[in-house]
């Protein structure tokens, strides 16, 4: 059975940092492509960036501007989420998703098929 197990969730402060990993059991991430997904009270979920089977493409959303870094270990079975100079209005459910697919990395929702439970974060002083 697909399972994705997302952590590294935390408070941390206006401008501080955080890497969030998702990892898989059950299956092997070589031919998955992988996306990051946040929630923020009353509003939709959105992508946040996603990284393609072989790590070798990666997409981010407008709002990440450079702060944000998805990287894949195929070894590890983790895909990461580094987070920094974050902001209060980064303050959400991280979500990831996984869908068996070499060669596309895609931050659209009905792409995937496996999802995480999620990891909070919270951006406050």
């Amino acid at each position: 059975q697909l399972q994705l197990v997302e952590s590294g969730g935390g408070l941390v402060q206006p401008g501080g940092s955080l890497r969030l990993s998702c990892t898989a059991s059950g299956f092997t991430f070589d031919n998955y492509a992988i996306g990051w997904f946040r929630q923020a009270p009353g509003k939709e979920r959105e992508g946040v960036s996603c990284i393609s089977a072989d790590g070798g493409t990666t997409n981010s959303a407008g709002f990440v501007k450079g702060r944000f870094r998805i990287s894949k270990d195929n070894a590890k079975n983790t895909v990461y989420l580094q987070l920094s100079s974050l902001k209060p209005e980064d303050t959400a459910v991280y979500y990831c998703a996984a869908k068996r697919q070499k060669f596309i990395a895609t931050m659209n929702l009905a792409f995937y098929d496996s999802w995480g439970q999620g990891t909070q974060v919270t951006v406050s002083s």
